[in-house]
């Protein structure tokens, strides 16, 4: 019996989806047969992924994941346009960099509105299409500071671990209508986010950019960063009907740097 990876007749939507992680993943799951919307705040940008995507009937939704009230219209009327979505891929820019016990109670209550609040109303305007279809995969990617929170980054580790509990919560209630929920937890990968956390890094330790890079490969067994399109490969294959008893888990796609278990 062969492995079913194939997506075709399936709609996935994928926030964050103009770059990096995000359009990486929109590429995998398109590659399967999936039709893909992508969703961003930049027009060109999504305009652009879209067009680079394999296969037709693509398209994209101008949104911001940030803007909690109208992010529910937006999206309702993006489903009653597009029709039913069956892979819903959860993935936007972290929060910025520094130490928990400096932030202001602000930066924590936006990474909450974006990311946490962000996802279920992401949830809620598709759900109702992948119950009647009785075909759901939601996969969110977050973080591997869910097992182990990394340093400078306070607000992120915080948020991160509650879309976690989100997430796991969620795959118990969703299980028996076909749905699964999972998460994705990149290590170093070479996004824009990697290149400024690693600037933020230097400037705070007074050091060069290539010797935080060096010592950041140092701890990762495989000894180099990952490229965001073996991240999506993990995404991709969570979201196909391979992967349909895997349900709430936290996959690291790491190199082997996180220590837990």
């Amino acid at each position: 019996m062969r492995m079913d990876l194939n997506l075709e007749g399936r709609h996935a939507l994928v926030c964050g989806g103009s770059r990096g992680i995000g359009r990486a993943c929109a590429a995998a799951l398109a590659g399967l047969g999936a039709r893909v919307t992508v969703c961003a705040r930049d027009e060109q940008a999504l305009a652009a992924a879209v067009e680079a995507l394999p296969g037709r009937g693509h398209g994209y939704l101008v949104a911001d994941f940030a803007d909690t009230d109208a992010l529910p219209g937006l999206l309702a009327a993006f489903v009653e346009r597009d029709g039913p979505v069956d892979i819903l891929v959860n993935n936007s820019g972290g929060p910025p960099f520094g130490p928990a016990h400096t932030a202001e109670p602000a930066a924590f209550r936006a990474a909450f509105e974006q990311h946490l609040i962000g996802n279920q109303i992401a949830l809620a305007a598709v759900l109702p299409g992948m119950q009647d279809g009785s075909y759901g995969r939601v996969v969110n990617i977050i973080s591997t500071s869910v097992k182990e929170p990394i340093e400078g980054l306070g607000v992120s580790n915080t948020i991160r671990g509650a879309v976690a509990s989100w997430a796991k919560t969620l795959a118990a209630e969703l299980g028996p209508f076909g749905i699964t929920v999972n998460n994705v937890l990149p290590g170093f990968t070479r996004t824009e986010r990697l290149a400024t956390i690693f600037e933020a890094n230097a400037k705070r330790q007074g050091r060069e950019i290539a010797d935080i890079e060096a010592q950041a490969r140092g701890n990762v067994p495989l000894r180099r960063f990952a490229e965001p399109e073996e991240i999506a490969n993990a995404v991709a294959f969570l979201a196909s009907p391979a992967a349909g008893y895997i349900n709430g888990i936290n996959l690291p796609v790491d190199g082997g740097r996180t220590g837990s278990l």
